[in-house]
Parts: C-alpha cells; sequence; structure tokens
C-alpha cells in the first residue's frame, strides 16, 4: 500500500492541476505535505456574552434584529448598512461596510450571529463576518484554522482541501512514536493529533494535539542528532591524536599571558577527545575576546606534534590573513609552519601552499573555504577547525571523507548560546565553553545616545584619537537609500574627512574587491589609519588591539548578538574601550536592544535577552545551519519538551534494540530516509 509522503496532492478531490502548482509553491507536494500544513493560529468564533468582552476586542455574539436597516451610500460603490441587535438584553448597533447586499436579509425578529470588533463605549459592533442560525451557522462555536495562504489559495478552500484530504486518507496516517513513548508522555495517537490540529472542538483539544505533534518534531529532530552521534562514537576509523602533555605545557609557557581557568578546563576536555580512535565533533562557545583561538592553537598544535596536519577555515580573507599572522607569532618558538590558502591567491603562490600540504611541509593551513576545494590534498590531516558560520555540514565533511580522512572537527562560535539551549539545538556536538575574560581585560563601557549628540560623540573620537588610539565608525547601508532613512558609510566617510581633515580615515565595505578590504585592515591594524567607517563586514573577528571606540550610527537596525559582536572588536588590550550607539528607536524591541546593550557586556546574558526578544528562528539565522526552522515548535517556549525528546533520543539510540527490534522499524526508515548512514554530519 502507498504511504501519503508518495501520494500526490491531485489525488485529493477539489484539488485541480492549477491549484497543484499553487499548493507546490508553499512546499506542498504530498498529501502528508498537506495534513503537515498546520495552522499558525485561530479565530475564535465561539459565541461569548459581552459582559466577557474588552473594549476594542474581535468577538463572536448572537442577537435579534430589532429594527429595519438602514443603508447609506458614499463614494464610488461605497457603502455602509447599520441596524440595531438586541444582545444579552443590551440594545447595540451593527455597522456593516461594503455588505449593501445583506439589506433583504436583514429582518426584525430574525435571530442573527455577529463577529466583529466591539466599541464598549458607543455600544457598536463593527461586523467583519455574519451568518444567520435558520440557514444554518457554519463558523460560529468554532475554533476556525488559519493557514498561510497566497494566490487563489484562500483561508475557505484550504480548509475545505484539509477536511477533505482528512476524510479520504485520515485513516492512512501512520503512528512514528512507540508505545513507551506515547504512555510516557501521556500523548494522543498521531492519527488523533492531525485532525484535531486542524479541527479543534476547543482550546484545551488543539492544545493537546499541538502537544503531541511538538514532541513528536523535536523527537525526531533529536533522534537524528542521538543516533549521528551514537553511530559516529562507536566508529573507530578517526584520528587518535595522542601527544605528550609536556610539549603542551612547553607552549603554554612561551605565551606571552597566562591562561583562564575556563581555558584550561576546556583544552583538557578537547585533548581528551582528540586521544579517542573516534572523530571529534565539539563546539567551542565563547565570548567575544574570550580566548578561543589560543585554544584553538593549542588543539592545532598536538595535531601536529602527533605527526598529522591541521587546518583552520575561516568565514573571510581578512580573518585568514589575520588568524595566519597570530598563528605564525604563536608557533614560532615551536618550529610549526603555518601556511595560508585563499581565493585571490596568485596560481603560483596556490600552487606552493598545495604542494607544502601533500608533502606534509606545511604543518598548519589557514584560510576560507578554499580549503575544501577540488585539488587541495593533504598528507595526514588530522583536526579542522571551523570558525563562526562554518560548520561543516555534509557536502564539507563528505568531500574530506572522500580524500581518505576522518579528522577531528573543532567548531567555534562567538555567538554564546545558553548551555542547555547549545547542548540541545547542537545534540550531535560536545560543547565546551569559555566564561572567563583574560586576565587584564577591562569591562567594555557602553553607551547610548540620539543623533542629535553626534557633535559631543565626534568630540570623544578626537580625544581617543589624540591619545593614540583608532575607532570603528559603523553604519547599515553602503550607499545611500531610497526605502530607507538611515546612514550610509560612504556620505559618513566623506562627513568625517571634512570633519577631520588632519587624520587618515579608511571606507571598508562588502563592495570592494578582497584585496582593497585587507589594504584598508592592514593599514588600520598597523595604525596607519586612525578610524575604519565600515559596514558589518568587520563585525566577525578582526583583532585591533590599539582599537578603543566602537561607534554604532542608527543601532537600532542591528539584532542584538549582532550588536554584541561588533561591540567585542574593542576591548581586545589593556586600554578602556568604549562603545556608542547612537539610535532614535521608534519601537519597543529597538529601545529594548538599547537598553539591554547598555546594561551589560556579558555575551551570553546578551544572547539570552535575543533570544526573548527575536526567538530562535531569527537568533540563530540561516548561518546556524544546525537549528532547522521547526513547523510548530519554538525552541525557547518548548525548551521543557526539547529536553525531554532529546533525553528519549539518547535513551533510545544507547540500546541495542533500537537497531534491531521490529517495534523501532517506522524510526529507522526515518533515519535511512535522512541518509544517516552515510556518515555524514546532520545538518
Amino acid at each position: 500500500m502507498m504511504k501519503l509522503e508518495e501520494l500526490s496532492v491531485r489525488q485529493i478531490k477539489g484539488v485541480s492541476a492549477q491549484k497543484e502548482g499553487e499548493l507546490h509553491a508553499f512546499g506542498v507536494h504530498t498529501v502528508a505535505d498537506l495534513l503537515g500544513y498546520f495552522p499558525f493560529r485561530y479565530e475564535d468564533y465561539r459565541i461569548r456574552g459581552l459582559t466577557e468582552v474588552k473594549d476594542g476586542e474581535k468577538v463572536t455574539v448572537q442577537g435579534k434584529i430589532m429594527g429595519d436597516p438602514l443603508l447609506q451610500r458614499y463614494g464610488k460603490a461605497k457603502s455602509r448598512l447599520t441596524c440595531k441587535v438586541v444582545v444579552d438584553g443590551v440594545l447595540v448597533t451593527a455597522v456593516w461596510f461594503n455588505r449593501h447586499f445583506l439589506q433583504e436579509q436583514i429582518v426584525p425578529g430574525r435571530d442573527i450571529i455577529l463577529t466583529g470588533k466591539w466599541e464598549q463605549r458607543r455600544l457598536q459592533l463593527t461586523v467583519s463576518e455574519s451568518e444567520f442560525p435558520d440557514r444554518g451557522a457554519a463558523r460560529s462555536g468554532t475554533l476556525q484554522p488559519v493557514y498561510s495562504v497566497g494566490g487563489s489559495l484562500t483561508q475557505p478552500w484550504m480548509r475545505k482541501t484539509i477536511k477533505q484530504a482528512l476524510l479520504q486518507f485520515g485513516p492512512m496516517v501512520e503512528e512514528l512514536l512507540p508505545t513507551e513513548l506515547m504512555d510516557k508522555h501521556r500523548l494522543m495517537p498521531r492519527a488523533e493529533a492531525i485532525a484535531r490540529i486542524h479541527a479543534p472542538d476547543d482550546s484545551t483539544e488543539g492544545q493537546a494535539a499541538r502537544r503531541r505533534l511538538v514532541y513528536e518534531e523535536l523527537f525526531l529532530f533529536q533522534l537524528k542528532l542521538q543516533a549521528y552521534r551514537s553511530l559516529n562514537r562507536s566508529r573507530k576509523d578517526g584520528v587518535a591524536i595522542a601527544v605528550d602533555p609536556e610539549i603542551i605545557r612547553q607552549f603554554v609557557r612561551t605565551l606571552p599571558f597566562e591562561l583562564t581557568d575556563s581555558q584550561k578546563k576546556v583544552i583538557n576536555e578537547i585533548l581528551a577527545d582528540m586521544r579517542k580512535p573516534s572523530c571529534m565533533n565539539r563546539l567551542l562557545q565563547g565570548d567575544v575576546g574570550s580566548g578561543k583561538t589560543v585554544v584553538a592553537a593549542v588543539a592545532l598544535l598536538a595535531a601536529v606534534k602527533s605527526g598529522h596536519q591541521g587546518a583552520l577555515m575561516v568565514p573571510t580573507e581578512i580573518l585568514a590573513d589575520q588568524h595566519m599572522r597570530s598563528l605564525q607569532r604563536l608557533f614560532e618558538p615551536a618550529g610549526v609552519q603555518v601556511g595560508l590558502l585563499t581565493g585571490s591567491m596568485t596560481e603560483r603562490r596556490r600552487r606552493d601552499v598545495l604542494a607544502g600540504l601533500l608533502m606534509g611541509l606545511t604543518d598548519i593551513v589557514v584560510g576560507t573555504h578554499a580549503i575544501i576545494q577540488e585539488g587541495v590534498n593533504f598528507r595526514s590531516l588530522g583536526l579542522v577547525v571551523t570558525d563562526e558560520q562554518h560548520r561543516f555540514g555534509v557536502n564539507q565533511r563528505s568531500i574530506l571523507r572522500r580524500k581518505g580522512m576522518n579528522p577531528d572537527v573543532l567548531t567555534m562560535t562567538a555567538t554564546p548560546i545558553p548551555r542547555t539551549l547549545a547542548i540541545t539545538a547542537f545534540g550531535d556536538m560536545d560543547v565546551s565553553t569559555l566564561r572567563e575574560r583574560p586576565q587584564g581585560r577591562k569591562p567594555i563601557k557602553t553607551y547610548w545616545v540620539k543623533h542629535g549628540m553626534l557633535e559631543r560623540v565626534l568630540g570623544f573620537i578626537r580625544r581617543e584619537v589624540d591619545a593614540g588610539r583608532q575607532a570603528y565608525f559603523i553604519c547599515p547601508l553602503i550607499e545611500e537609500s531610497d526605502k530607507l532613512d538611515v546612514q550610509n558609510a560612504i556620505d559618513l566617510h566623506i562627513q568625517m574627512q571634512q570633519a577631520f581633515p588632519d587624520l587618515a580615515i579608511g571606507l571598508l565595505h562588502g563592495r570592494l574587491s578582497a584585496g582593497e578590504k585587507d589594504e584598508v585592515m592592514r593599514a588600520f591594524s598597523d595604525n596607519e589609519v586612525h578610524m575604519i567607517v565600515a559596514t558589518t563586514v568587520v563585525e566577525v573577528g578582526v583583532d585591533v588591539p590599539n582599537a578603543t571606540l566602537m561607534i554604532i550610527m542608527d543601532a537600532e537596525r542591528f539584532g542584538l548578538s549582532q550588536l554584541h559582536q561588533l561591540r567585542g572588536r574593542v576591548g581586545r588590550a589593556e586600554h578602556q574601550s568604549f562603545c556608542v550607539l547612537i539610535a532614535d528607536p521608534k519601537s519597543e524591541i529597538g529601545r529594548e536592544r538599547m537598553k539591554v546593550m547598555t546594561e551589560t557586556d556579558d555575551g551570553f546574558e546578551v544572547s539570552r535577552r535575543d533570544l526573548e526578544l527575536r526567538g530562535p528562528g531569527d537568533f540563530f539565522g540561516t548561518k546556524q545551519s544546525g537549528v532547522p526552522e521547526f513547523k510548530l515548535a519554538d525552541m525557547a517556549a518548548d525548551f521543557a519538551v526539547l529536553e525531554e525528546a532529546r533525553d528519549d533520543a539518547a535513551d533510545l539510540t544507547s540500546r541495542e534494540t533500537f537497531w534491531t527490534d521490529a517495534i523501532y522499524t517506522r524510526l529507522r526508515e526515518v533515519l535511512q530516509k535522512e541518509q544517516l548512514f552515510q556518515g555524514d554530519l546532520l545538518d
């Protein structure tokens, strides 16, 4: 028998070829897709009394028509229809706009059901929908689902079609969850939950249906992560990297600073993972400036001193060049050779680097995605460190596997995620967290000022530059926009040159070539440029210890995590640093962002508040490929369910019976469909 996943939506009565095409645009191709196209809210048509209703609220009431209707016409084809209706013993005025055709149906003494906005002071109901009980009231007394629709797909059509799909194919809905989990969490059967979420009799039933489907969604997500983790740990085809602890101790002694307790703890966790024959898959998260690069350097040194090579993959060429220079300085006493590989290199330099990697003359290569392109081969790759957005996905890992390598993987992120959320969201990864600031780092002082105070900000810039320091000035756009009334980098650069004719002021944005960006950043790093006017191209990782002032124009246009990342470009040495947010936020969320930024410089607290303000979808964004957009589940609101699902999935996949017993066949089929057994990371 065919499964719902294999049946086209054309099999549903009433779905034409045209409607099928429009459903495809919404990602609905099969009957299973349509049944899983859940409503995002409900219209409440349950009849209530006026005493329960607040002023301005939408309500459905039942009453009796008490007089003849009055029709007023005005403008072109516009009309206003009014009549008096008794509701709960109160005489109210019902008003319809552009519904003149109802005039003949509004008869004194007739019962009527009205849905609309209630105005308490005027005892008036502005009617959006109305029904007559003597002709059958289809909506009243119900919760009606509301779907995302468009084109010729209307709400009534979608409701009718899903109802028809449930009638035709509801009995074919298969149960996915084993009885033990259904009983443990007291969940309703899958078929019933799908039927009820589309047409709940009341809110309690709708909530129970949602709870079942949210658990299932989170459980299947976690099952993939935990199954991958279980399989990965059982494999022994990784690179076991064992290094003499004394080599690590000697290297740490050469550092020009003392490691924090947090760094020492995390290094021990990583080295313990690297010693195992299974592949390490660890997330290293820490606030901006918490010292992640040094931790990565120790891991890379361990790989090299065990006879293997290391790779550090970063988002931009500017950052690649900076990391290469800092690693060269760190590794000079240890005699480790560091190379650079980026897309803009000359062919000759590229050939030299590739030859060095293949022959093992280059111990560590730093670069962009160029590292995993065709033709890049290593003698013995033991560790890959990826920075920020470049979390390895299926394609990247399989490229390395096809090259005959199963390296350990360490992923670094400076977007701190609450630890429990990180463990759950990145369930296939072990998580290490850096909480301390390196010694000598002072908290960054953050101020929020209005645009009218720009002159005072310019005075602030002058004082810092005169003291030998440097400044960033960030704005949201590259050039002027007709649609947005915000400052742009090109105009601001001209403005700053006029305000400070004696200073060298650089301009940095995404339309510059890689070479031009590198030249501007090199000049800034070497203190040849006093101030850089830039877009958010400087957000990730750029390290200029002498820069002490970060000014962000139209700061309300940036998300909290992005503002915190930008702030982290300063405060990277012993000098007191400052962040100035120039903003006149009109929205409540904009004002709240400014408030959070001035109250705390703790990245974990900022991320927690960001999660509250924006929700997990925007918080993680498309860059964080490990966190999917769920249909129903909300990772913040449903966090308790997420943890339960994770624990259940971890327990199941650790049992031998899960991989063999018939009662888990359907779940194993889900994993098979996800190509889990190809051994790729599930992003």
